[in-house]
């Protein structure tokens, strides 16, 4: 199974988040504690300044790194989303090259990566829907994660890559619904990476 959590690789909840430390890990370990106040009072709980509250920072240091509500979740998703696809890539790393093998394995990390982040990761996309800038920013992130799969798939199918990376845009919008059904106890994992799997082969075989 693969195993995603945003924020740094050392919890905010056992170093504490008061000293010094280089930007790059206090911005990961905000967004840690970040991910958590989602996950615990939801995405209308989190604001720079409950952030910085909870965080135990001043509330410049969260300006300082974010600027906005809207950027803090947006560095929220984008950095979920990095995660995701380095663990879609590490999964298929040692898959073979037939479009069955690899859509199996894609559709089972794609869903334990959802398992593991939990309804939280929709939560902060229907958040990110909020302003004309936000939408903007998830849409370019959900047009990466299109391509990660266009790249992946298309040396695996006949069809042309225009085909494929149209039909990668809805393969991306099944998994998402399909993953926040899982997540939400609609459906179990085995049955949302079946039918992935099986869009995925039925479309591009």
């Amino acid at each position: 199974m693969v195993i995603l959590r945003p924020g740094s690789l050392v919890s905010s909840r056992e170093t504490g988040l008061s000293g010094k430390m280089p930007k790059a890990d206090r911005r990961a370990q905000l967004l840690d504690v970040a991910y958590r106040i989602v996950r615990q009072q939801g995405t209308d709980a989190l604001t720079l300044g409950t952030l910085a509250d909870q965080a135990g920072v001043s509330k410049p240091i969260t300006y300082n790194h974010f600027e906005t509500r809207s950027g803090l979740l947006v560095a929220l998703y984008a950095e979920i989303m990095d995660r995701q696809t380095k663990a879609l890539a590490d999964a298929i790393k040692d898959t073979g090259q037939a479009l069955d093998q690899v859509s199996r394995v894609l559709a089972e990390a794609y869903m334990d990566c959802h398992a593991s982040i939990g309804p939280e990761w929709h939560a902060i996309g229907a958040a990110l829907k909020g302003s004309a800038e936000m939408d903007g920013y998830q849409c370019r992130m959900i047009e990466g994660h299109v391509a990660f799969f266009g790249r992946v798939l298309s040396p695996l199918t006949e069809l042309p890559d225009e085909t494929v990376h149209r039909r990668c845009v809805g393969i991306i919008g099944a998994a998402e619904a399909l993953s926040d059904a899982m997540v939400r106890g609609q459906t179990s994992r085995d049955h949302a990476v079946s039918d992935l799997d099986a869009l995925i082969v039925g479309w591009l075989r």
